[in-house]
């Protein structure tokens, strides 16, 4: 058994013995930094890419190309009888490389966001998908997959995205048949039947996640399932269920999918295990629970009259004890409201007045605290703003109808109880046509907290 490594920024790659940790060869195929290895079990060969998009292929008996794998299976004679250098013609470097299960396909992830799927012995390409930011703006205003404004969110973060390390994490990977191709983009994680040549399934469309890195857990195979019950015998009835495990850009978990519906023996239970260190928010808030309890209402003194809202101190203490601790701060006293979308919402809580300004009272953004019983299902909803995810600070809005595309990506934190007619009245004020914002000011005088 052996393993292999490169250091970063460097061309050769390190051949070790697994038991000993001797260092058995040295192979310099590439003459740039290595950027990813990976091995065909069935081929015996190894694929190697460096960041100049050149793969090479070479054996994990002599460590040189061969044309014929280790296995016997006959590979092709020249490399320019391939497309491995389409990457050199296209301009753009590999970041992530993976072989299929049975050694036919090896697919690979570049800085262009194509997909390329290449035959393994002769290196032609089988297919390639595109998921460039045009071709997914072209799909989302042919199909409106998500609604716009989410799609506006998720377009500027992934540009953001293409700017750091973390770009060159989204991998793509091989289902267990070797049929399929598994990988992240900006709407979620495809599944994309090879012979089909389509996509058959997206996983996590409507999450407010960004996922990159993919694992897949295979279920037990029946010969394992056999092996196994001898150990455990309640594993033979176990359903087989394959599991993508995955991380998220600027996330401190891993997320999984499953065909299984959540346990619902507990509908108290949240889906989410949250099981990351404390934020220094999270420290200050253990400490201050000795405190008052949270508030449950409140009265907003607008200009056009009071709104009595209701507070969901229990489900988001955090946002709760935010908002509360600036009404009792005088924190929106005088304040606007700067944004106001007929058929849609009204908000405030911006103390620059112009949607760019306002801050929490820890002095920074804080997380976001969503639950499954509240939800953008009526009007009249209390729901903080934010310009992603976790990046809550002082700015709030209510609703003037269901607006379910927003759930799990705002915070509810609040109903409006009394005082309907005033949302309405500040809803159906005049606004500049390309800020929203109202021509006659109305504000928030000041704010009762109970």
């Amino acid at each position: 058994a052996v393993v292999s490594t490169q250091s970063t920024g460097d061309s050769e790659i390190i051949i070790y013995d697994y038991l000993t940790s001797d260092v058995i060869s040295t192979v310099t195929v590439h003459m740039s930094a290595v950027k990813n290895i990976v091995y065909s079990n069935t081929h015996r060969t190894v694929l190697s890419v460096d960041d100049k998009g050149i793969i090479e292929y070479w054996s994990s008996d002599t460590f040189k190309f061969e044309q014929k794998s280790g296995t016997g299976q006959r590979l092709f004679q020249y490399k320019t009888d391939t497309d491995l250098f389409c990457f050199l013609q296209h301009k753009c470097s590999v970041l992530n490389l993976s072989v299929s299960p049975d050694g036919k396909y090896f697919a690979t992830f570049s800085t262009d966001r194509k997909i390329r799927v290449f035959h393994f012995s002769s290196a032609k390409l089988f297919r390639v998908y595109d998921e460039s930011l045009s071709v997914a703006t072209k799909v989302q205003q042919e199909q409106q997959l998500i609604p716009s404004i989410d799609f506006g969110r998720r377009l500027a973060q992934e540009r953001d995205l293409e700017k750091v390390e973390q770009f060159g994490y989204s991998s793509v990977i091989f289902d267990d048949s070797s049929s399929m191709v598994i990988y992240p983009t900006l709407l979620g994680i495809k599944i994309t039947h090879l012979q089909m040549n389509k996509c058959v399934r997206m996983l996590g469309v409507m999450e407010n996640v960004r996922f990159l890195k993919l694992a897949l857990c295979h279920p037990v195979t029946r010969k394992q399932g056999f092996e196994l019950s001898v150990v455990n015998p309640n594993i033979k009835h176990a359903q087989q269920d394959p599991t993508i495990f995955c991380t998220g850009h600027k996330k401190n978990r891993f997320y999984l999918f499953t065909g299984r519906e959540p346990d619902q023996t507990n509908l108290e239970s949240d889906r989410d295990i949250l099981n990351e260190r404390p934020t220094r928010e999270d420290i200050i808030a253990a400490q201050t629970d000795e405190k008052a309890k949270l508030a449950s209402s409140t009265i907003l003194h607008t200009n056009l009259g009071d709104i009595h809202l209701r507070l969901f101190s229990a489900e988001c203490p955090r946002t709760v004890e935010n908002f509360t601790t600036h009404a009792k701060n005088n924190y929106y006293n005088g304040i606007i409201f700067h944004r106001v979308i007929k058929q849609f919402m009204v908000q405030t809580g911006d103390p620059l007045g112009d949607g760019t300004g306002g801050e929490s009272i820890w002095g920074s953004d804080f997380e976001d605290e969503f639950h499954r019983n509240l939800k953008h299902d009526r009007p009249y909803t209390v729901s903080m703003a934010n310009r992603g995810p976790n990046t809550n600070g002082s700015q709030f809005f209510i609703t003037l109808i269901p607006p379910p595309w927003l759930d799990n990506k705002h915070t509810v934190f609040g109903r409006v109880v009394k005082g309907m007619d005033v949302v309405d009245k500040i809803g159906a004020a005049k606004t500049h046509p390309k800020t929203d914002m109202p021509y006659e000011p109305m504000k928030i005088m000041s704010i009762t907290v109970k």
